[in-house]
C-alpha cells in the first residue's frame, strides 16, 4: 500500500490536485457494493470518500454519507466509498474482512463501495492532493472537476453551494483549499523526515525483540525515545522491557510512574490504556512489584479510564483496556465488577469495526479472563475458554484487597 508519508518534493507543485483540477479516474480492484463508477457523467456530482473499517471517524462519517445520498440523490449526487486503507496481510484477506464488515454493520447501505489494496487510488488522489489521513472527502462537480477536497465534517456546509455552482469560486472555498495544501505539505514533510530518522531504529529494535536480546531492545527503545520523546508506544515498551524483561525494578518503576502521571495529565485514554497494561496483565509476573504502589496506580488509572469520554477514534483504546481494569477489580476482591467490565468489552468487540480475524485473539483473551473470574467454561461465537489458575497473589498487609 502506498505510504501517505511521501515527501512534498515527490509531488511537484504543478501536479497538486486542488479545487478546479480535473478529477482523476477511479481505478480500483473490486466494487463490493453498488454500481461501479467507471467515468464521471456530465451533469452529476460525485462524493468520493476514502475510509477504512478500522478508522473510528470514518465509521462515524458513513452514517452521514447515507443521509447525504438519500437527501441529494434527486439532485444528481452519487456517493462512492473508497476502501483503500484496509489492514490485512493479503488483498484477499482485506477484501473478505471488508465484505463481512459491510454485511454486518451497514446492511442498508445506499451507495457504492470500491476496494483497492494496490495503492493506485492513493497515488492518483490522496498523494497529489496532499491529503494526509482518513477520512478524506472529494467532491467532483458536474463538469468533472474538484469542487471540494477536505474532511467530511465540512461537507454539510459546502455541498448545497457545490450544487448551485457557487462554492468553488467563493472566498471560503479558496481559503480552505489553500490551508489544506499548506498543512498537507508540512505534515508530509514532517512525516517523511520522521520516517527517515526512525526506520533504521525500528529495524534494529525489531531484530532485537525477535531474538529476545532485551539489552539491545532497550537500547533501541531509548534511541527511539530520544527522537520521539512523546511516543506512547515506545513509552509503554520502555516500561515493559525494564519491568518485565530485564527486571530492573528501580529504573522501570521510575519510567512507569512518569508514564502514569503523563497519561492522567493528558486525559488520554490511549496513554492510560498503555500504562494500566503494565500493571494488571494476568500473564505478567508482579511478584517483585511494590504491592501498595501497584494498586494505587491501578486505582487512579481505572477510575480515569472508566470516567473518560474518549473522542471518536479512541473508543477502542478505552474498551480494550477493560481487561486490565477488570483484573485490577478482581485482585481487589470486586469479582462482580471485573466480570461486568469484561462483558462490556466483549459486547464492544462484537460491534467493533474490525475483521473477525483481527478480533479472534482479543476475544480469546477476554474469554479467558471471564472464564477465570467465573470459574467455568465459556464460549463466544467460535472461541471457547476454560478457567486457568490465575488467582491473584495473597494480599499484603495494607493492600486494597485486605482493607476491603
Amino acid at each position: 500500500m502506498t505510504s501517505l508519508t511521501e515527501s512534498a518534493s515527490q509531488v511537484g507543485a504543478e501536479n497538486v490536485l486542488r479545487v478546479g483540477s480535473p478529477a482523476p479516474s477511479i481505478k480500483v480492484e473490486d466494487w463490493l457494493r453498488g454500481h461501479p463508477v467507471t467515468t464521471f457523467e456530465p451533469g452529476k456530482v460525485y462524493i468520493i470518500e476514502f475510509w477504512a473499517t478500522w478508522c473510528g471517524p470514518c465509521i462515524a462519517s458513513m452514517s452521514n454519507l447515507v443521509i447525504l445520498q438519500s437527501k441529494y440523490r434527486s439532485n444528481g449526487v452519487e456517493v462512492v466509498g473508497i476502501a483503500a486503507h484496509e489492514q490485512a496481510s493479503t488483498a484477499d484477506e482485506a477484501r473478505a474482512g471488508l465484505d463481512a464488515w459491510l454485511s454486518k454493520s451497514l446492511p442498508n447501505l445506499n451507495f457504492a463501495i470500491a476496494f483497492d489494496y494496490s495503492g493506485e487510488m492513493n497515488k492518483l488522489w490522496m498523494d497529489p492532493s496532499f491529503s494526509v489521513g482518513i477520512p478524506s472527502s472529494f467532491v467532483v462537480d458536474r463538469d468533472g472537476r474538484f469542487a471540494f477536497i477536505g474532511h467530511p465534517t465540512q461537507l454539510d456546509n459546502a455541498l448545497p453551494e457545490v450544487l448551485n455552482g457557487s462554492w468553488a469560486v467563493s472566498d471560503e472555498a479558496k481559503a480552505l483549499d489553500a490551508e489544506r495544501i499548506t498543512t498537507g505539505r508540512r505534515r508530509k514533510r514532517e512525516l517523511s523526515q520522521k520516517r527517515a530518522l526512525v526506520e533504521p531504529i525500528f529495524a534494529r529494535l525489531e531484530a532485537a525483540m525477535n531474538s529476545k536480546d532485551w539489552a539491545a531492545a532497550l537500547s533501541g527503545v531509548e534511541e527511539a525515545l530520544a527522537a520521539m520523546p512523546d511516543d506512547v508506544t515506545f513509552r509503554g515498551l520502555h516500561a515493559e522491557l525494564l519491568l518485565h524483561k530485564i527486571r530492573d525494578m528501580r529504573a522501570g518503576l521510575a519510567v512507569l510512574r512518569q508514564l502514569v502521571r503523563d497519561a492522567i495529565d493528558k486525559k488520554s485514554v490511549v496513554w492510560m490504556s498503555v500504562a494500566i497494561r503494565q500493571l494488571f496483565d494476568p500473564a505478567k509476573d508482579y511478584s517483585g512489584f511494590p504491592h501498595a504502589e501497584r494498586f494505587a496506580m491501578g486505582r487512579d488509572l481505572s477510575e480515569h479510564i472508566l470516567a473518560a469520554n474518549p473522542p471518536q477514534g479512541s473508543e477502542g483504546a478505552k474498551f480494550l483496556s477493560y481487561g486490565a481494569v477488570a483484573q485490577y477489580y478482581y485482585e481487589t476482591g470486586n469479582r462482580d465488577r471485573a466480570i461486568e467490565l469484561v462483558e462490556v468489552a466483549l459486547k464492544w468487540l462484537d460491534a467493533a469495526p474490525a475483521s473477525d480475524v483481527a478480533k479472534r485473539d482479543l476475544v480469546q483473551c477476554s474469554l479467558q479472563a471471564l472464564a477465570s473470574y467465573r470459574s467455568d467454561k465459556l464460549c463466544y461465537e467460535e472461541c471457547c475458554s476454560t478457567p486457568q489458575n490465575t488467582a491473584p497473589e495473597k494480599p499484603q498487609p495494607g493492600s486494597p484487597r485486605e482493607a476491603a
